[in-house]
């Protein structure tokens, strides 16, 4: 683990999720293009993966692009499949290199066919690395969108059922969990939302039931480990009560 001083070990997130916001108006502020926003946020994902494994997280997921970014002018949107593709083949190594298994969560037949390919190059190699579990997860959201995932596990539970494979009064929580992307993963323990907007934006919505929230007015191109650290140290002092109340807790 990372040597910090201001972190609790025993008390480390299992999962972080980052909503990466901020990349357009930090490139709008220094009058650039919002596609150098998105290469300057690229480097933040490097520098945050890397401080993510060495701080031995279990999972980070980050909302690389969402189901509604799709509506955005369509030379924005072949900036950020062509940045993807850059990273991805960037990075192969070094995920290798550091035991971090490559996941994806979303409508991933949508993305173009050469960005599919590398994709799931990138997924395969990783994951069969070794026969060992992985030291960290990086789990990219991309095309994605938590109604549409509710959807869609609804709908296989649905045709589960009309099949015969289980009954309505089968249906519980955990069940469900298994039809989300998520399936196998612990939910996030962290939301952190850079740029400054208080809002979930269609991510996890499941999942993040339980997640301590924080917010911050740091661009995400701006948002490196310092600001990561300092981001896990704060949600350490925070008590998680799930529904109990202090004294329950300290009694336990």
């Amino acid at each position: 683990m990372l040597e910090n001083p201001v972190l609790d070990p025993k008390r480390m997130p299992r999962h972080v999720a980052i909503i990466m916001d901020g990349n357009g108006r930090w490139a709008k502020q220094r009058n650039l293009p919002r596609i150098m926003g998105h290469k300057a946020g690229s480097e933040s994902v490097k520098d945050i993966v890397k401080t993510a494994r060495k701080l031995d997280l279990e999972v980070l997921t980050l909302y690389a692009f969402s189901t509604e970014n799709w509506k955005r002018p369509a030379i924005e949107v072949q900036g950020l499949m062509t940045l993807l593709k850059t990273y991805l083949k960037a990075e192969l190594q070094n995920l290798l290199e550091n035991n971090i298994a490559l996941r994806c969560i979303g409508e991933i037949k949508k993305l173009p066919p050469d960005v599919q390919k590398i994709l799931t190059k990138v997924i395969s190699e990783t994951g069969l690395k070794s026969e060992d579990k992985p030291s960290m997860i990086l789990n990219l959201a991309l095309s994605y969108g938590s109604r549409p995932e509710i959807v869609r596990a609804a709908r296989i539970m649905a045709e589960k059922c009309v099949s015969g494979q289980f009954e309505p009064e089968d249906f519980s929580e955990q069940l469900f969990a298994s039809h989300l992307y998520t399936a196998g993963l612990p939910d996030p323990d962290l939301l952190i939302r850079t740029g400054g907007e208080a809002r979930l934006s269609n991510f996890l919505l499941w999942q993040l039931s339980y997640a301590e929230l924080n917010i911050t007015e740091t661009m995400w191109p701006d948002f490196r480990a310092e600001k990561f650290i300092e981001a896990i140290r704060e949600y350490q002092s925070r008590e998680r009560r799930f529904g109990q109340t202090s004294e329950q807790l300290q009694a336990e």
